[in-house]
């Protein structure tokens, strides 16, 4: 059980890893959309949609694997992950939803807030990134 729960820990922290690499990256050119279509919200909240579900279940199956393998700080770790996750999905998601309504009407300002969302959750990721990045060092430290 040991070796396939190390197996599995392995497989999710890289598809996490992976995951939010790539939608960070992914989320930096989005930002140069002039964002003042309908169409332009949509497809950056559907970006992040995505993001946001590969996210959790890939946290979800580090979280069950690490704790299979007797890891327990990092499945605490991923477990705060996809608790944070699960929070922006739901409200950077409503936010873009509703600032994309307020675009379609052309809102004053709502362009400028669109953006303001677009950056944070591209901060929050990069943040999510560096903290995976630093767990995965420290637990190579631990393993030596």
């Amino acid at each position: 059980m040991l070796s396939s729960a190390l197996y599995a820990s392995f497989f999710f922290t890289v598809a996490l890893l992976v995951t939010t690499a790539y939608f960070l990256m992914g989320g930096l050119p989005l930002l140069t959309l002039k964002h003042d279509t309908p169409l332009d919200a949509r497809f950056v909240r559907g970006f992040f949609n995505v993001y946001y579900r590969a996210a959790f279940w890939a946290s979800l199956g580090a979280f069950v694997s690490y704790a299979l393998w007797g890891r327990y700080p990092f499945a605490l770790g991923v477990a705060v992950n996809a608790c944070v996750v699960s929070l922006l999905r739901k409200h950077l998601l409503q936010a873009m939803q509703q600032l994309g309504a307020k675009i379609e009407a052309s809102s004053d300002g709502a362009i400028q807030h669109f953006r303001r969302v677009h950056t944070a959750a591209l901060c929050v990721n990069l943040v999510q990134l560096v903290a995976i990045v630093w767990g995965l060092l420290w637990l190579s430290r631990q393993l030596r």
